[in-house]
């Protein structure tokens, strides 16, 4: 139904939020920036969660992580000058709700797999998903720090004049 995909956006957006802002409050972020991390992380995870949607295109996380990267960038440049902080405060927790933890762990798993399976097939197999998850989360990272980064450059002006 079209209301549980709103449901599920609103919650993968809200949640994040509250992630973004513990986020915050652990790396020394001023409070009034609290509310605008909030926002940019809830937008960018619920736009990566859409953009990853069968009904709205099925993308690929990777592509769809550096979309809503560049997202997450764009709305921190934009908020950064109303805050009066630099747009890295509001990016940097809205970002790392969207680190890809599981691939990150399933790639662990699948190392440790590899050292303790001595036959070739089964070894083979942990060494595929090895690959696949350890290549998947890099890319995925890859893509946020570049998608994140780009409009600052897009918007040098903008973005450096923000704490003066």
């Amino acid at each position: 139904m079209l209301s549980d995909v709103f449901i599920n956006i609103f919650e993968d957006g809200l949640f994040s939020a509250i992630a973004a802002i513990g986020f915050s409050s652990i790396s020394n972020t001023p409070r009034r920036a609290y509310l605008a991390c909030a926002l940019i992380a809830a937008s960018g995870h619920a736009i990566r969660y859409v953009l990853t949607l069968p009904e709205f295109g099925g993308m690929h996380i990777i592509l769809a992580g550096t979309v809503a990267s560049f997202a997450i960038g764009v709305f921190a440049v934009l908020l950064a000058p109303r805050i009066k902080c630099p747009a890295e405060v509001c990016f940097f927790p809205a970002l790392l709700p969207m680190i890809p933890g599981m691939y990150a762990y399933r790639t662990i798993e699948a190392l440790v797999s590899c050292l303790f399976h001595t036959r070739e097939e089964i070894f083979g197999h942990y060494f595929y998903l090895l690959a696949y998850n350890g290549l998947t989360c890099s890319f995925i990272i890859l893509g946020m720090v570049i998608g994140a980064t780009i409009p600052i450059y897009l918007f040098k002006k903008l973005s450096f004049s923000a704490t003066r």
